[in-house]
């Protein structure tokens, strides 16, 4: 004999998804599959291309920070930004995607003593960002987006 139960099925984990594939599955699923990704939260952020002008869509690692969710630029420890944080400092409006629930953000890049504390909220969230700055010279930015509420 089962029993009924109000619990609501947790999101189911995937790691083979990447790129376009895992943004497609997340939307069409509403994050039930795609928002936990090798064991950490996933959001989708839709941000405006600074040299085609054209809307461009990511998945990305976010740690929930007070009201805002905050991704980190690390590129896996490349020398070099990657392309979502540039575009992120041409417009820093974006729209962001958190399981069924899609809103206006803006972003921000932390400054000290804010990028440490939240550096360290992140790593316990992803260890791998100590690796990953390990790897590269330059400071890995740590990125606020802030919703905006109408």
């Amino acid at each position: 004999m089962s029993e009924q139960s109000n619990v609501q099925p947790i999101p189911t984990t995937d790691v083979t998804l990447l790129g376009d594939e895992h943004v497609r599955v997340y939307r069409e699923t509403n994050g039930e599959t795609g928002y936990i990704w090798n064991g950490v939260t996933i959001l989708l952020m839709t941000m405006t291309g600074r040299k085609s002008g054209q809307p461009r869509t990511i998945p990305i690692i976010f740690t929930p920070y007070r009201n805002a969710y905050v991704i980190i630029a690390s590129k896996g420890g490349s020398p070099v930004h990657p392309q979502w944080y540039l575009n992120l400092l041409e417009n820093p409006n974006v729209e962001l995607q958190v399981l069924d629930k899609v809103f206006k953000a803006k972003a921000r890049t932390a400054e000290s003593p804010e990028r440490e504390a939240i550096w360290a909220e992140c790593v316990k969230n992803w260890p791998n960002y100590d690796i990953y700055q390990s790897r590269t010279d330059r400071l890995i930015p740590v990125v606020v987006l802030d919703p905006i509420h109408d």
